[in-house]
């Protein structure tokens, strides 16, 4: 294989699920494919979408409704974008101040407060069309809490989340570890609900990089995501999370004690079932699902970014380049799923199979 391409820089944002870029790098796999990795870290979700559009990074570690959002021109420049692989499942939270922890355990018990507050509380999240809006969104719309109406909601980058509750500016956020983690180790704070108990095993980061490259880069792009499945791969194994969490803490900056439990054993009921999935039954985590990229289409239908549906399916297979992946899954050895679309039963009991988005997207009572 010839890259046309071998120096690449990718950005991350810090976050304990920027893992399969830093193992990559750190055990060879990269360099085994002919590649060599610069991290990058940077200070929000914004900087690392609009240095990505400027070409100041190759590809990055995403919240996967970035590149969806960019591809659909909401809330910034539009431009078309590519979705390589899934690089992990899970691994989230919604945390809220100390000071609610006696009152609130439970979506229900945030509903009573929020009635019995005299003034609206405040909520934040990471980006507007990322995974943490959309799953603090249907967590509270779970519970009869309209996040659009009961509460305000903002943008925080994620290391900035800890010192805006421990300031009181926030009430609560949703966030990658560590960060629900480090909340409570500064007891400012306690982690609510696990993002796994809002969807389990539902779709989190994603390797992304724009249209451009992808199409400028095929070789490159295939040679990359396959070292980052090699590097899913190995991370799906508890002992080998053990031995990466100094490399993810330095890259991060925080301290081993914050990444290491909710990265090996995880958070919340069922403990284990609620940590980051990185490649799961036979590599069935990194694969971009066609039906995981249409569910947020539907959020964003549901929530009033979209003004008309669009073709779900049509965006989802311009954005998740399966093409790509079925090449870097070979090169991998890793298995091909018989379809593209997977079924999930979400907190509130719904099923989201892909097959009528449509219809979902219109069916929920709690909508802008």
């Amino acid at each position: 294989m010839t890259l046309e391409k071998s120096a690449l820089t990718l950005g991350y944002m810090p976050l304990t699920d920027c893992a399969p870029l830093v193992v990559a790098q750190r055990m060879g796999m990269a360099e085994a494919r002919g590649l060599t990795l610069r991290l990058a870290c940077q200070p929000s979700w914004a900087t690392l979408r609009d240095r990505l559009l400027a070409g100041e990074l190759d590809a990055a570690h995403a919240l996967y409704g970035l590149p969806y959002g960019v591809q659909l021109g909401l809330g910034g420049p539009r431009h078309e974008m590519a979705v390589l692989m899934t690089l992990n499942q899970n691994g989230q939270g919604i945390a809220l101040a100390q000071g609610m922890h006696g009152s609130v355990q439970s979506g229900d018990g945030l509903r009573r407060a929020i009635v019995a507050a005299t003034r609206r509380l405040t909520l934040a999240h990471t980006f507007p069309t990322g995974t943490h809006a959309m799953w603090l969104y249907y967590w509270l719309a779970a519970h009869r809490i309209h996040p659009l109406r009961d509460v305000n909601t903002e943008v925080v980058p994620p290391p900035d989340m800890v010192g805006a509750l421990a300031r009181g500016e926030l009430d609560g956020f949703c966030a990658g570890e560590p960060w629900p983690a480090a909340v409570e180790q500064a007891q400012s704070g306690y982690t609510l609900v696990s993002s796994a108990e809002i969807w389990p095993d539902h779709p989190e980061k994603v390797l992304a990089t724009t249209r451009a490259f992808a199409d400028t880069h095929p070789q490159t792009t295939i040679a990359l995501t396959a070292a980052l499945i090699e590097a899913c791969r190995w991370l799906d194994h508890p002992a080998q999370r053990e031995q990466a969490v100094p490399w993810i803490a330095e890259a991060i900056g925080v301290p081993e004690q914050l990444i290491a439990p909710r990265l090996i054993e995880g958070h919340g009921r069922g403990g284990r079932s609620h940590a980051a999935r990185f490649y799961g039954r036979g590599g069935e985590v990194c694969y971009p699902w066609l039906s995981d990229g249409m569910w947020f289409l539907t959020q964003y239908r549901r929530w009033g970014l979209l003004d008309h549906d669009p073709d779900y399916l049509e965006v989802a297979e311009a954005v998740n380049r399966l093409d790509l992946y079925h090449e870097a899954a070979r090169l991998a050895d890793v298995d091909l799923p018989a379809t593209p679309l997977r079924r999930s039963v979400l907190i509130d009991g719904r099923l989201w199979d892909g097959s009528d988005p449509q219809a979902y997207a219109a069916s929920f009572a709690i909508r802008a």
